[in-house]
């Protein structure tokens, strides 16, 4: 899903923010919005990014102890009760 879609449908929405950082702000921007949009989305794909890597790296956890397993089996295997 992309993130950054000029053709996206805009709808407002409520946020309460510092005021003091707000009046800051706009002494560097004149389209608060815009701004706040564009942080927003890089914050979107940042956390997606930092999913698909946390993803990934359980990935290779998992194959790595599989790994181990089918070479040298469960450490269980030997004290089973039946």
């Amino acid at each position: 899903m992309e993130t950054r879609s000029a053709s996206s449908r805009k709808r407002p929405v409520h946020l309460t923010m510092n005021e003091v950082l707000v009046a800051q702000a706009m002494a560097y921007t004149n389209n608060l919005s815009a701004t706040m949009e564009s942080l927003l989305a890089e914050f979107v794909d940042s956390q997606k990014r930092a999913q698909r890597n946390h993803q990934r790296m359980a990935d290779m956890c998992a194959a790595d102890w599989n790994a181990v397993h089918a070479a040298v089996g469960s450490f269980a295997d030997e004290h089973s009760t039946l």
